[in-house]
């Protein structure tokens, strides 16, 4: 369903929104003011870990040909690919580390195993997603251009091979994200700067040129003989990345329970307004903390909403503290099993691809629009940056030809 004003969503009234906002905020100074020696160790713990696992594969594909070798060898590259991924990437690039001062782990100098440039992730993801999250037409992320992921977005027969469309960006999902900042939807209907696209693709280009060298020419290389066993275990340790990372990420936002939102509710929106559409638009999943730990803490979506820069190992403790918010003010906080979670986005991604009056919309509180209506539609197409408000400070630095913009 698709939400115009979260105030009103919620029942409350404009000095209770001011509290929540307040004592979020609260929040974020406690934990950054608290901020030491012991975040610092965290993350340099992860990182070397994580090298440890990517040489320690290395060093078992050399002996790919023994079957026992080949599995150690592709399981420890994919387990150091979700590390780097999850855990690090995603999150130095928020700038979670920034507060550091460490040049090697820093959100303007990191770039990440994947096929995405750091600076178009960081333009698709902290820029675009986090502040628009889940505002149809503005945010990219709501089925990433390839699936209908809410009951506003207009049904096409195309979306009958949504299941299989699913799978494929599942298996794939780092080559889909890679194109994700192409905008493909602007590029198909001549809306993209032909400059703009073409220095994106030439960037996008040398990304994935280095990727494939990597995996599929010189490691495979070095392995000699047995050069073959290790193409297919890197292949594998890629394929357990894409699923995962795929997986943990749509859990994160299109379980029952996650929130869309229409434009109307980002007129004159508040700071505080935008902290309550962060909570109703994520979903967390609960586990221990290796599950944590490999899901970039991404289990803990609704806090990483909230407080994107700050260190994602601190967002166990937020937690406890966001959730007796929500109680204290009725508000919903989403979570729920990871195979629940995951089940549900699944039942959603079947759902929509047929139209609407086929299947039981759960939670109606919008009126109905016809799919006819072309104001409607013109309100969902993706929006440019020209189109799009200025955006937080608190998303994480983003850089477009190389010059960094920020805004208050």
């Amino acid at each position: 369903m698709a939400i115009a004003d979260v105030k009103e969503y919620c029942h409350l009234t404009d000095e209770e929104v001011e509290q929540i906002g307040r004592e979020l905020d609260d929040l974020r100074k406690e934990i950054e003011e608290s901020r030491g020696a012991d975040d610092a160790a965290y993350i340099n713990r992860m990182i070397k870990i994580q090298r440890g696992l990517a040489a320690g594969g290395r060093v078992a594909l050399l002996f790919s040909n023994k079957k026992p070798a080949w599995a150690a060898g592709a399981a420890m590259l994919g387990i150091a690919k979700i590390l780097e991924n999850m855990e690090i990437g995603h999150n130095v690039m928020h700038g979670q580390w920034d507060w550091m001062n460490d040049p090697e782990i820093h959100s303007s100098n990191w770039e990440w195993d994947t096929a995405q440039p750091a600076e178009q992730w960081k333009h698709s993801h902290n820029y675009i997603h986090h502040q628009f999250t889940n505002v149809l037409g503005y945010d990219n992320d709501i089925g990433y251009g390839v699936l209908r992921m809410a009951r506003e977005q207009r049904w096409h027969p195309y979306y009958l091979g949504q299941p299989v469309y699913n799978a494929l960006l599942a298996s794939l999902f780092q080559w889909g994200v890679a194109l994700h900042d192409l905008d493909l939807e602007r590029i198909r209907k001549g809306k993209k700067d032909p400059k703009e696209m073409k220095r994106q693709l030439k960037q996008i280009g040398r990304k994935i040129r280095g990727q494939i060298l990597k995996d599929y020419v010189v490691y495979p290389a070095l392995s000699g003989p047995n050069w073959k066993t290790t193409m297919t275990a890197n292949a594998t340790a890629n394929l357990m990345r894409n699923l995962w990372s795929y997986m943990i990420i749509f859990c994160g936002h299109f379980p029952d329970g996650a929130m869309h939102f229409t434009k109307e509710e980002l007129e004159d929106e508040t700071r505080e307004e935008w902290y309550l559409r962060q909570l109703l638009g994520s979903a967390n999943f609960e586990g221990g903390p290796l599950l944590h730990i490999m899901a970039g803490n991404l289990g803990f979506q609704i806090e990483h909403h909230l407080f994107p820069d700050l260190p994602s190992n601190r967002y166990p403790q937020i937690s406890g503290r966001v959730r007796a918010l929500c109680d204290k003010y009725d508000l919903p906080y989403t979570t729920g099993p990871l195979h629940r979670q995951y089940g549900q986005v699944i039942r959603t991604i079947m759902k929509l691809s047929l139209p609407n009056h086929m299947t039981k919309d759960l939670n109606p509180t919008q009126p109905e629009r016809s799919d006819t209506d072309n104001q409607y539609e013109r309100d969902l197409r993706r929006k440019s940056d020209a189109e799009r408000q200025p955006r937080r400070t608190e998303l994480g630095g983003w850089s477009r030809g190389g010059k960094q913009r920020m805004h208050d």
